[in-house]
């Protein structure tokens, strides 16, 4: 999953993507209002933490532009403001979802997630195949009764996978979901974290590597 932090406090910023890349997820910062439109026109998101007071453009034109531009990416506003006029005004300009400060991180992850699943076709709430079963809500994996000891990121690439259902999933758009802007694109990362992954989901061998296309399972 890839989320963009827009948000001008900039211990708050990086705390929240640390704690965001824990829970598996790419993430990229703006500062100010103008770097996340800049950034979301050349990265497709499937969220945007969009805090509504930025500097530079306001949250509230920020998020009337991501609108204007069809945007894909669900958007959740931040913002210090608690009363109820403030969150009708945030949902009225586009707004997927509306969360105020301070808040806690374990709410906000769950609606992040919550918003991501919207933002694509509905899928099964466990994914599975053959004796291989991925629980996205629980974190949980699991091949044969045992449970697989995966790092974030292999669950991620895992869960892309499985959610491809068959199809085939290019290392590039692996490369862009699971991981950030400060990742090298020319990075063996994809190919490094793949080898893993079968190592530790064992035999028979489940993710097939097509050339000069991706893998899929």
């Amino acid at each position: 999953m890839r989320v963009l932090v827009a948000e001008d406090q900039v211990k708050l910023a990086e705390t929240v993507a640390v704690g965001l890349r824990r829970e598996g997820m790419a993430v990229d910062i703006a500062l100010d209002g103008q770097q996340a439109l800049d950034r979301a026109v050349v990265t497709s998101y499937d969220v945007i933490v969009l805090d509504r007071d930025l500097p530079a453009v306001h949250g509230d034109e920020v998020c009337r532009q991501l609108i204007a531009r069809g945007c894909e990416g669900r958007i959740l506003m931040l913002t210090a403001a608690a009363t109820i006029e403030d969150r009708v005004d945030g949902l009225g300009l586009g707004a997927d979802d509306y969360l105020s400060k301070p808040f806690a991180f374990a709410e906000l992850v769950a609606r992040i997630r919550a918003l991501a699943r919207r933002s694509r076709p509905p899928l099964p709430p466990l994914l599975t195949r053959d004796d291989l079963r991925l629980d996205p809500a629980h974190r949980v994996a699991t091949r044969g009764g045992r449970r697989l000891p995966l790092t974030p990121k292999e669950f991620a690439v895992l869960q892309l996978l499985l959610e491809a259902q068959g199809t085939v999933v290019p290392a590039e758009q692996l490369l862009e979901k699971v991981w950030d802007e400060m990742t090298d694109p020319f990075t063996t990362t994809v190919k490094a974290t793949i080898h893993r992954l079968r190592v530790k989901l064992g035999d028979p061998p489940v993710i097939c590597t097509i050339a000069q296309a991706g893998y899929r399972i």
